[in-house]
């Protein structure tokens, strides 16, 4: 089988074409640079833009598979030009913003478009990448052990972006996943102010937290620049999922202690998730100076 994994310089992506290689696919990776040296020797790296569906041809040839990440304003045509590559399953990245009703019109035309094709498809859904955290949180560990956050309180289920690779792997070669969603989340609920102890205990390190006010948020956020910049509307509460003003109610009646367990990982690959302190683990480098 031959799979094509797009978005495959990104921490989801990575991880899938790594697991690609280690069971033995034939595995290609779409990049918008040339990345080369990222990926394994086998893989076949090909630049290509899923904003510029016409720059996908010689990467979907001969491609059985589709690990598809995001791009809403293409996807129809993405969708269109792997189909009539021969490409016979589609696996989308997408949110569990989704399976809540908040994502209309970033993830969910994706997965529709996937839809309407008639292809065997499957979504993995995900919660909070907790590979996030590195990039809000990464630059001020580094330079002054600090986090300066509004929401001390504020918990969710970080997901680690193995679990995300381990149940794409599965859906992307394995029959019995199509025509399903599959919610990822961590399998801990934990306030921000906890994820920054687990951080701080994987460093071996005290790291100071700071509780500032969402403008004082936004101001630090748009100053570090990159992930933080791009979204510091959505994550401090000024934009909702599409960009718009949000509706307080909607804030207010959400509360992620009442709803229980999370679905995660386990349902599909039958083994426990990956937890945060192990993910903290594995990315402890990010964090430090």
């Amino acid at each position: 089988m031959t799979i094509l994994v797009t978005g495959a310089a990104g921490h989801a992506g990575r991880n899938t074409v790594r697991q690609l290689v280690e069971t033995g696919h034939d595995v290609r990776a779409l990049t918008r640079g040339s990345r080369s040296g990222t990926f394994p020797q086998r893989v076949r790296v090909h630049e290509g833009d899923l904003t510029r569906p016409q720059t996908l041809t010689g990467a979907l040839e001969g491609v059985d598979a589709l690990f598809l990440f995001p791009v809403a304003a293409t996807a129809e045509e993405v969708v269109g030009r792997a189909k009539a590559a021969g490409v016979q399953r589609i696996v989308v990245l997408s949110s569990d913003a989704v399976t809540s009703g908040f994502d209309t019109d970033f993830h969910l035309p994706v997965e529709q478009a996937v839809e309407a094709s008639g292809l065997e498809w499957t979504h993995v859904r995900l919660g909070e990448f907790a590979m996030n955290k590195s990039a809000l949180w990464g630059p001020p560990i580094r330079a002054e052990r600090v986090v300066r956050d509004p929401f001390p309180d504020a918990a969710w289920f970080p997901v680690h972006e193995r679990d995300i690779a381990d149940v794409a792997l599965l859906a992307l070669t394995e029959e019995g996943h199509a025509g399903q969603a599959h919610t990822l989340n961590g399998p801990e609920l934990l306030t921000h102010r906890r994820q920054v102890e687990l951080i701080a205990e994987a460093m071996g390190e005290e790291i100071r937290f700071e509780s500032v006010t969402p403008q004082e948020a936004r101001e630090i956020y748009l100053a570090q620049g990159g992930f933080a910049a791009q979204n510091a509307g959505f994550l401090l509460g000024f934009e909702d999922y599409g960009g718009d003003e949000p509706d307080p109610s909607q804030a207010e009646a959400f509360d992620p202690p009442s709803l229980g367990p999370a679905p995660t990982a386990e349902a599909v690959t039958g083994r426990p998730a990956w937890t945060f302190a192990q993910w903290a683990r594995d990315h402890v480098q990010a964090f430090c100076s």
